[in-house]
């Protein structure tokens, strides 16, 4: 069943910010940390058994220059530079194996795929990436309030960091053109695609799928699905934690961090979608900055949205943004 309010009330929906004072300072201090670490991306060739794709190993410096793994894989033959499609992964996802990762460069990109730290146990794709920075104190079961007392030790302070180290790590590449680099991902991969589209100058293109991590305290409110629920579970047991809980997640709210992107996207919501409620991707896609921004809605679709109908509407908009890939020579 529908979860959220009409289409025509979610088209308009564009909800009152709330942020820090100090948010741009908070995100500019951390990257600049972070990219003081002066250790390059490796990227070390991968025999993955596949015939038209050459795959990479990549290890790129993440938060406080921690090792974050990945994928790299480019079309066997092409020469560049490519553009290139830098990925994040859904809740408790990781890397997984490089066979399970062939569409963009079947399409002729470049393509990243960045494991993300902790996770990759959930009994779907395997992760490699550890989160060397417990930061005490209790927690739910699970990662959205690991360290969420302070936005300094947050989890997603360093998630967020190592997704822009990502795109770093991608630029980097002799194969990768840097001015064509295009963010994206599904659930918590398409909220962590829009805070990287908030933070990382001069992308080419940002496409978050039915996106988690957007207007938090509303989908608390409106759903008891997770993770989001692990809020819920937390706040139940830290009655007295609730104004500080959201204080921190204001420093991570796709809606506040699509305020500051103003690359081309193109989103996608299901409505019928429990898990990142329609009005919690709306409010983030009202609030993007750009003026070319594009959504796509499915109206029968619960969290899986349009899967590979979405990924042909990717396809296609993506070679309507950037031309076709560099041809192979």
């Amino acid at each position: 069943m529908l979860v959220d309010w009409p289409l025509e009330q979610l088209r308009d929906y564009l909800p009152t910010r709330t942020e820090p004072e100090d948010f741009d300072a908070f995100w500019a201090g951390t990257l600049a940390e972070a990219r003081t670490t002066q250790t390059p991306a490796r990227f070390e060739p991968y025999d993955a058994g596949l015939a038209t794709v050459r795959v990479y190993d990549v290890t790129l410096p993440g938060f406080a220059g921690q090792p974050v793994r990945g994928w790299f894989l480019v079309p066997r033959h092409a020469t560049g530079p490519l553009p290139c499609v830098v990925e994040y992964l859904g809740y408790g996802r990781g890397r997984g194996l490089p066979h399970e990762w062939l569409n963009w460069s079947a399409a002729g990109y470049a393509h990243l795929v960045m494991d993300t730290r902790g996770q990759g146990s959930a009994g779907s794709m395997v992760g490699d990436t550890a989160d060397p920075d417990p930061a005490g104190g209790p927690q739910t079961p699970g990662f959205m309030t690991r360290g969420i007392a302070d936005p300094q030790t947050y989890y997603y302070r360093r998630v967020f960091t190592d997704a822009v180290r990502a795109v770093d790590a991608a630029r980097s590449h002799p194969l990768v053109d840097p001015d064509r680099v295009v963010v994206a991902g599904v659930s918590q991969g398409g909220g962590i695609a829009i805070a990287v589209s908030g933070l990382a100058e001069g992308l080419a293109g940002v496409m978050p799928d039915v996106p988690f991590l957007c207007h938090h305290r509303r989908a608390t409110e409106i759903t008891d699905a997770q993770p989001y629920g692990e809020l819920v579970t937390y706040l139940k047991t830290h009655r007295h934690r609730v104004e500080q809980v959201f204080a921190t997640l204001s420093y991570f709210d796709g809606v506040n961090l699509a305020a500051r992107a103003d690359a081309p996207a193109l989103y996608s919501v299901a409505l019928m979608d429990a898990v990142c409620p329609p009005s919690t991707v709306f409010a983030a896609f009202n609030h993007h900055a750009g003026a070319a921004k594009e959504i796509s809605v499915w109206p029968y679709n619960g969290h899986e949205g349009g899967a590979a109908f979405q990924q042909q509407v990717q396809l296609r908009w993506l070679r309507d943004l950037l031309g076709d890939a560099a041809p192979a020579s």
